[in-house]
């Protein structure tokens, strides 16, 4: 075994008299990971997240809807629980899901084109696919 460094091995350490030392929390810093990508996985997760295109209805189904809505105007508060699908757009990306939402109908404002069910929900009655009860 080579002992090269026995000249040296029991000296004490290098203390700077020019400059200070630097903190504990410092020198734990510096060997800390380093992610030279953030946020790369996350818009990988994004990019392949799937979205739905949005169903263009016929005339016929425009039909049926509006003779749904017509039945619930007719029964607002009655307590009438209805089964509303309707597209929801994605924020981020083209298309979006189909969401289907069970509840009742506060009201149905036609200015703003949509519905207010008891608990808050607004439905775009233009997003609606299908109602049922």
């Amino acid at each position: 075994m080579t002992k090269g460094y026995d000249d040296i091995i029991n000296l004490p350490r290098h203390v700077s008299k020019r400059r200070p030392q630097m903190p504990v929390i410092n020198r734990a810093a510096q060997f800390s990971p380093f992610a030279a990508l953030t946020g790369h996985d996350a818009s990988i997760k994004e990019t392949a997240r799937l979205t739905s295109e949005r169903i263009e209805l016929d005339d016929n189904m425009k039909d049926a809807l509006d003779y749904k809505l017509q039945i619930i105007a007719n029964h607002l508060g009655h307590s009438f629980k209805v089964k509303i699908t309707y597209f929801k757009p994605d924020e981020k990306k083209d298309g979006g899901s189909y969401v289907t939402y069970n509840g009742i109908v506060k009201k149905i404002d036609e200015y703003k084109k949509n519905i207010l069910m008891i608990d808050g929900v607004e439905i775009s009655i233009k997003e609606i696919i299908n109602i049922d009860w």
